[in-house]
């Protein structure tokens, strides 16, 4: 068990980097021996699951490690999880409720549970919206560093209803704050007449990996400051525990 467990933080360890790594560097990240590090790089490397670059004396993930990944996607978990969840969220508060990821700048909807008298909306499963307008998409942009958000926003914003940041700094704004309140919201920024309130799903890594949101008719006329508590208590809640279903930290 201790050699499968150091085993997975080396793969851990060279997932959540930019590029390869030497082993030095590898054990110095984890307080491994070098004979230690340099035999479990070996036995990854064997099995396909790291891949050593000799002419950089460095080591990165290997083919198997895409396989694994791509085999995790076709099996849908995060969606096969989220289902029961936002059933729950659905039953508790009669709104429907989304589970969506980021797609590069744009905010993905993979899953949607309606209440019985369903409202026809925008946001159905497979359909791509500007992250910046969208509760969900700033759910989770804002738990990015400020120069990830950066560069997925380098030009004109699009704009739908008029509503929203129109900009980078009007944005980091925005982010700033929905960060220190916990929860986002959107109030017809995506469609006229509908307001969402969303929060943020983590990894293992505490990075945000989802959102869920609870979208609901409202009408206004100006730029209103409602901000829905007693719906986020729910979505965080809902949040936390698809967090802690998956194995994440948030």
């Amino acid at each position: 068990m201790p050699a499968l467990r150091r085993g997975l933080a080396v793969l851990r360890l060279l997932a959540g980097r930019p590029g390869p790594l030497s082993a030095a560097a590898v054990a110095r990240e984890l307080g491994l021996p070098r004979s230690t590090t340099y035999h479990l790089l070996a036995e990854l490397t064997a099995a396909g699951f790291a891949t050593h670059f000799p002419e950089e004396r460095r080591y990165g993930l290997g083919v198997a490690a895409f396989e694994l990944g791509s085999a995790y996607l076709r099996h849908d978990p995060l969606e096969r999880l989220a289902r029961p969840v936002l059933r729950r969220l659905v039953d508790e508060v009669g709104r429907t409720a989304h589970l969506g990821v980021l797609h590069g700048a744009e905010a993905l909807y993979l899953v949607r549970e309606q209440p019985r008298r369903p409202t026809t909306i925008v946001s159905d499963v497979g359909v791509r919206l500007p992250a910046h307008l969208t509760a969900s998409g700033r759910a989770m942009l804002g738990r990015l560093p400020p120069a990830q958000v950066r560069a997925l926003f380098p030009g004109p914003f699009v704009d739908r209803t008029g509503r929203g940041p129109h900009d980078l700094p009007a944005l980091r704004r925005l982010l700033a704050v929905e960060r220190r309140r916990g929860w986002a919201v959107e109030d017809g920024y995506v469609t006229a007449g509908f307001a969402s309130v969303a929060a943020a799903v983590f990894d293992h890594g505490e990075r945000p990996i989802a959102a869920i949101t609870v979208t609901f008719r409202h009408l206004c006329d100006t730029e209103c400051g409602e901000t829905w508590p007693e719906l986020a208590v729910e979505a965080r809640r809902a949040a936390e525990e698809l967090t802690g279903r998956i194995g994440g930290r948030g």
